[in-house]
């Protein structure tokens, strides 16, 4: 089994469990607690997982800063079936924006076959979709190191020269009162993006849904269309104020 392989099992079994040990591992996997040890080292390096001192745990959202990497280990299994199904909505010929929050980053896998155009303040994106059937536009700006994105005035006027027939962005929190941001820096650009698109995607796993955060930046008129693994009473909530919600299952 390659690493990548027994990364992915690992990730899987720390979503369900939240925390895990080496021996528990090397025997769900089929390998020595040596390779799960060096497994371990190599995601805890990358940011996928925190090592503890008999294994591992699930990478926690309440830690700050959060880096890219963090936030991409958390819910992944929701994160991936939430961007299938918006992958089911962009047909060639599409001109999309995708922000910088580590849900649309997991778009990518689906759409590298596509003949669109992509915009985006993601280096994470740029790096997945080279070399794919997708065409990049990489927003200008000051680069974010922990957030692998890029901010700043420049990127506001860069999105504003641009118009999209869709965008797929996430936030910190939705609740029935509005959408919450964790900076000023990716609120700003959420509303740049949203404006300069025809129709606005929300991607946001349920651990998103009433939840609030630092700053709320716009009410729920931003979302045409919610993609989200939530099925509880907040959804009738965010119908009632016109949004269309695409409901998943993992």
């Amino acid at each position: 089994m390659t690493f990548q392989k027994r990364a992915h099992k690992i990730l899987e079994l720390l979503e369900d469990h939240g925390e895990v040990d080496i021996r528990q591992l090397a025997q769900e996997i089929g390998v020595s607690e040596v390779t799960v040890r060096r497994d371990l080292a190599n995601m805890a390096t990358n940011g996928l997982l925190y090592r503890t001192h008999g294994g591992a745990m699930k990478v926690s959202q309440l830690i700050k800063p959060v880096s890219f990497a963090n936030k991409a280990a958390v819910n992944f299994k929701a994160k991936d079936a939430i961007c299938k199904r918006a992958a089911d909505d962009i047909n060639d010929g599409d001109i999309i924006f995708i922000d910088c929050g580590s849900t649309a980053f997991r778009l990518c896998q689906f759409i590298k076959n596509k003949k669109i155009k992509v915009i985006t303040n993601s280096i994470p994106v740029v790096n997945e979709l080279q070399n794919s059937a997708v065409t990049i536009n990489l927003i200008g700006g000051e680069v974010d190191p922990i957030r692998q994105a890029v901010h700043g005035t420049m990127s506001l006027e860069h999105i504003g020269r641009y118009r999209a027939s869709k965008a797929f962005l996430g936030v910190d929190g939705i609740t029935a009162e509005g959408l919450y941001a964790g900076s000023e820096h990716e609120a700003s650009n959420t509303l740049a993006m949203a404006s300069q698109s025809d129709c606005t995607y929300m991607l946001c796993d349920a651990s998103k849904v009433g939840k609030t955060s630092y700053l709320k930046f716009d009410d729920l008129s931003l979302v045409d269309i919610l993609v989200t693994d939530y099925n509880g009473p907040e959804k009738t909530a965010f119908q009632s104020k016109g949004i269309s919600v695409y409901s998943v299952t993992h």
